[in-house]
């Protein structure tokens, strides 16, 4: 379980972030959702630590982020944000291959290996391990991102927008496979996620932000309705139904 306890972020003068208290459910796929500016990637790069804790307290699986150090933590999460600027003359599979260091350090093994061999194939990317990054495509560089990321092998993985640049194919692979990794081999997931039906389909828990505040959080089911949506966006929205999930339509 992640826990957030009374946390707090501000730049300069702006708040970003007010008295964030909340639990991040093991096991579960959560999708963070809301507006523009609601503060969702803030409060994900704060829980992978990418930024500075200026108040409060977050705990991965046990862990106080104030207080472990990056080499354990990084055995037990992994996180993506979105700035994934690297190297242009790094290989793919180079790229996968960093996801391991937390666990050879500098020294990979046959398990370390087969890791990267699995995330390549998981994410069709095995034809390409051996172009440069400046020779794929933005959407396969964002594959082998995330691909680095599963490598890393951890309980949690946090991704903040992962579907940015993937088409709709790609887009519901990555969404199945989550969803394998938390229901089939009990990892825990967190991603922000800016296409609500995304979360409505394949999500467990989710939270939902808004001007630095969470505004509603639980299942799909209790958040995703048309009055919680609509005053989340400020815009109308109406909720259907599809497969026994929320499907949210607004483009209407």
């Amino acid at each position: 379980m992640i826990t957030i306890e009374g946390v707090n972020h501000q730049i300069g003068a702006v708040r970003i972030l007010h008295g964030i208290r909340t639990k991040l459910p093991e096991g579960r796929l959560t999708a963070l959702i809301g507006p523009n500016g609601a503060g969702k990637s803030t409060l994900m790069r704060l829980i992978g630590r990418l930024e500075a804790l200026q108040s409060g307290q977050i705990t991965v699986a046990g862990h106080d982020l104030a207080t472990t150090p990056t080499g354990e933590l990084a055995k037990v999460m992994a996180i993506l944000g979105q700035n994934t600027a690297i190297a242009s003359r790094l290989r793919v599979t180079e790229l996968v291959g960093f996801g391991r260091w937390p666990h050879h350090h500098g020294r990979p093994g046959p398990e370390d290996r087969d890791k990267i061999a699995q995330a390549l194939e998981a994410f069709a990317l095995t034809p390409l391990a051996n172009r440069f990054l400046d020779e794929i495509s933005g959407g396969q560089a964002q594959r082998a991102h995330i691909a680095m990321s599963l490598a890393q092998d951890t309980p949690w993985l946090l991704l903040d927008e992962p579907l940015n640049n993937l088409d709709m194919a790609h887009a519901r692979g990555l969404m199945t496979q989550l969803s394998d990794l938390v229901h089939a081999r009990g990892r825990s997931v967190a991603m922000v996620v800016h296409e609500i039906n995304y979360a409505a389909a394949w999500a467990d828990h989710v939270i939902a932000m808004k001007d630095g505040q969470i505004m509603a959080e639980g299942g799909p089911e209790t958040v995703l309705t048309e009055s919680v949506l609509s005053e989340l966006y400020d815009t109308h929205v109406r909720v259907g139904r599809h497969r026994d999930r929320p499907l949210v339509l607004h483009h209407a």
